[in-house]
């Protein structure tokens, strides 16, 4: 059984709802939501939230953090979990931000640092992966991105924590 329908599952089970926020994985982690039937009864929406204009719109990523601390930031990502959650009126929200590659953007952080949020509403956890792939980089660290998002998620259903 996949992650994403073992998250389906879990969400059925305990009469949840969750939202995704994303970035660098452009809409991955809600296609594979998407992909297990049954998903629409615990999965309404997903934001892409690609432009720094969308996470402070639509998200409510404030530009302070964008400004002080980057798109690919722990700070973003846990405004991004966090205003999509409230956006959607989702019970739990996941977000993820960081750099796919193959080339750094202006900030000169590191090809395959992510930031993955998570929010439940009364609390939100950021996880930071730094990946080192060779080869087609970009996929890899987008695939990665949304493993470990679902993963995430998974876990919080499964021991009810962060």
């Amino acid at each position: 059984m996949t992650v994403e329908t073992k998250v389906v599952k879990a969400l059925q089970e305990k009469q949840l709802t969750l939202t995704t926020a994303e970035s660098c994985t452009g809409g991955m982690i809600a296609q594979r939501i998407t992909d297990v039937s049954g998903a629409s009864q615990v999965f309404e929406c997903g934001i892409v939230s690609y432009s720094n204009r969308i996470k402070a719109e639509i998200l409510g990523v404030r530009p302070e953090t964008l400004e002080q601390f980057g798109a690919v930031s722990e700070e973003t990502a846990r405004e991004m979990a966090e205003g999509a959650r409230r956006r959607a009126g989702a019970d739990l929200a996941v977000s993820v931000t960081g750099i796919a590659g193959p080339l750094s953007d202006d900030t000169n952080k590191p090809v395959g640092l992510i930031y993955i949020g998570f929010s439940d509403g009364s609390q939100t956890a950021v996880q930071k992966l730094q990946n080192d792939f060779m080869g087609d980089v970009r996929r890899k660290n987008r695939e990665a991105a949304a493993d470990a998002a679902l993963n995430l998620v998974w876990r919080y259903l499964e021991h009810g924590k962060l």
